[in-house]
């Protein structure tokens, strides 16, 4: 009976390991709005690390949350390190790539609860007087990060800070704009 039931243990472990090693590689997590201001409004508040403050929607989540700056004020090479309660986890963020009024690309380097690397960009489109923007992350899931992805939709946790960080994003930035 009892080499039985470990047969079986076993059998159910091979399967698991099996479906969580056929989850996928990579992820990517979007969201997108527009905002009622020019392109260099709202370049400006993604481009430099110390407006995020106004929007930045894990920020929110945890005020006691311990930042720091480093590098330039803006652009290439300008980063921003956290660390927070366990829902925000600590981190640094480096500005790898900065085209003024279409894109920035920013490498995320995850330190607590799990360590990782993603790449974060917000990309700009002016439609008019308005600018159309995704924020999208996109990284790699080790074997670790696919057993959690089966019991956490990350498209929805992030996507759902997403959504409000833009939304706060987009106060700040047509705010900017009317002054």
């Amino acid at each position: 009976m009892l080499k039985r039931s470990l047969i079986v243990i076993a059998a159910l472990v091979v399967v698991l390991i099996g479906i969580i090693a056929m989850q996928p590689s990579e992820f990517r997590v979007a969201r997108t709005t527009t905002i009622a201001a020019p392109a260099p409004v709202v370049f400006a508040q993604v481009n430099d690390f110390h407006k995020w403050e106004a929007w930045n929607p894990w920020g929110k989540i945890d005020p006691a949350m311990k930042a720091s700056h480093e590098g330039p004020p803006a652009g290439v090479g300008a980063a921003y390190a956290w660390a927070g309660n366990s829902q925000v986890g600590e981190g640094r963020m480096t500005v790898t790539e900065s085209r003024p009024n279409e894109l920035v690309r920013i490498r995320l380097d995850f330190l607590k609860p799990m360590s990782g690397t993603s790449t974060a960009e917000f990309t700009l489109r002016p439609e008019g007087d308005q600018t159309a923007v995704v924020w999208s992350m996109t990284g790699h899931n080790n074997f670790l990060a696919k057993a959690f992805c089966l019991f956490v939709n990350m498209d929805k946790m992030i996507g759902d800070q997403f959504e409000k960080g833009l939304a706060q994003m987009k106060v700040a930035a047509e705010a900017a704009a009317r002054t």
